[in-house]
């Protein structure tokens, strides 16, 4: 059995077996795994609290990732028999931010650590389910807020689900929109510092897929 482990490649790193899949080398001008995002921005008492992600990996990547964890040899892949799975993707994930990227009034957003998360296999892909909490509330009428979720190196691709791939937390006021990519609603200066702070983060990215909040406008 060959034991899924933690795969880096220089610029980058993500905790998802990828010296097993044979990935493991220097990034390149294309990315070597894809990952479709869904996401639910958790609201409470008049604050956005964090980010729940959905992350549904590519097949190629689920094949390698799952070998030899049907420990049973029922043909099903149980949350249990893909716990530790998900415990060493979390444990890599923690040194890179989680790949997410908030920022509100041009400043960077810290996050706190998970404590809920677990792995999924459906119609034959794998799905990583965590949560990651701000670690100060987000007013919802706060200024400027706005995430992202990539890998700036581009090693692996992000990509937003084809439907619905951001949603509200229940009590969310139906104010609140979701926009991604440039801020439309803003004005230009607004925008412009909207992508100055996504560039000072201490790993810049592009604003280019940011999603952006807005609330009672």
């Amino acid at each position: 059995m060959r034991t899924p482990i933690l795969g880096m490649h220089g610029l980058s790193a993500f905790a998802l077996a990828l010296l097993v899949a044979g990935l493991a080398g220097p990034s390149k001008s294309h990315p070597h795994m894809w990952i479709t995002v869904e996401t639910t921005v958790l609201y409470d008492k008049g604050n956005f609290t964090g980010l729940h992600h959905k992350w549904i990996f590519d097949e190629f990547y689920t094949a390698m990732a799952i070998e030899g964890l049907d420990k049973n040899h029922d043909g099903v892949y149980s949350r249990e028999e893909l716990a530790e799975l998900a415990k060493v993707n979390m444990d890599g994930l923690k040194e890179f931010g989680y790949f997410t990227y908030p920022v509100v009034d041009g400043k960077d957003v810290k996050l706190q650590d998970p404590d809920n998360y677990w792995l999924e296999h459906k119609d034959g892909v794998l799905s990583l389910h965590f949560a990651v909490a701000f670690d100060q509330p987000i007013p919802a009428k706060a200024k400027g807020f706005a995430y992202v979720v990539q890998d700036p190196t581009y090693y692996i691709a992000f990509l937003p689900a084809k439907t619905d791939p951001v949603r509200f937390g229940q009590g969310t006021p139906k104010s609140c929109k979701v926009e991604i990519g440039n801020p439309k609603h803003e004005g230009e200066n607004d925008a412009d510092r909207l992508a100055k702070a996504f560039a000072q983060l201490a790993t810049p990215v592009s604003a280019t897929k940011a999603v952006f909040i807005h609330c009672g406008r």
